[in-house]
């Protein structure tokens, strides 16, 4: 008979750091000995003791046992433009999995999407933001992805202000203007850094953000698919 999965103590403390972080809560306190670790179910008990739901100390310790595989981000002048996780699945999701999964999708990103499917394939999408469930010769796996859309417009603009300005600035140099009139193209310069600066501060935040929200996904159908799928159902209907 298989043994049922024990979390050590570091373990323990990790599942509940992940599962506070995606509940907003604080971290739950733990005692300082955990003495043969604790069971999932064990966990759950624990979580609930502090206010995390079940279903958040779940996914942690799904995210734990099988994390995501990461998709390498682009980058545009050495700053993040996407975000990207891949998860192998141990199964084909049902219908009404799919449809919890949809939801989940949802309230993650807050963000309605749209839904379709075609050979197969079963996508849900919003501007830039997808999420695909597709078959793989190993089985099934399921693909989050997005792409910062204003990322390349605010750079080129940045760059080209920037670049103008050091040209504006040596016309006017070599042909013997100085002081004020040097004004304009400082002021373009200014303009074009901020929003380089601007883009360096903004997108490696929202990069890791959409990150920590696909890895809240992938944990959170990981657990899905941990039962069979009718219990899965009735556990999401009960939920």
């Amino acid at each position: 008979m298989n043994r049922e999965r024990r979390y050590g103590e570091d373990e323990i403390r990790q599942v509940f750091a992940r599962a506070a972080e995606a509940a907003e809560e604080e971290r739950a306190s733990l005692p300082s000995r955990v003495d043969g670790g604790l069971t999932l179910g064990e966990l759950q008990a624990v979580g609930l003791e502090v206010g995390l739901a079940p279903e958040r100390v779940a996914a942690a310790a799904a995210e734990l046992d099988a994390p995501p595989r990461r998709v390498p981000r682009r980058k545009l002048l050495g700053v993040p433009i996407s975000a990207g996780r891949i998860v192998d699945l141990p199964r084909e999701l049902t219908d009404r999995e799919w449809q919890f999964l949809v939801a989940e999708l949802r309230a993650t990103f807050d963000a309605k999407g749209e839904v379709k499917a075609e050979g197969g394939i079963r996508e849900w999408s919003n501007g830039n933001l997808h999420a695909v469930l597709e078959q793989t010769e190993a089985g099934h796996r399921l693909r989050l992805g997005t792409r910062k859309g204003d990322a390349l417009e605010t750079t080129f603009v940045g760059a080209m202000f920037s670049v103008m300005a050091v040209i504006v600035a040596f016309i006017m140099v070599a042909d013997g203007r100085e002081g004020a009139a040097l004004l304009v193209p400082a002021l373009m310069g200014f303009g074009g850094g901020g929003v380089l600066v601007a883009n360096a501060l903004r997108l490696p935040r929202w990069a890791g953000e959409r990150e920590r929200q696909m890895e809240h996904v992938a944990a959170w159908t990981r657990n899905l698919l941990s039962a069979a799928p009718n219990d899965a159902e009735e556990a999401q209907e009960d939920a």
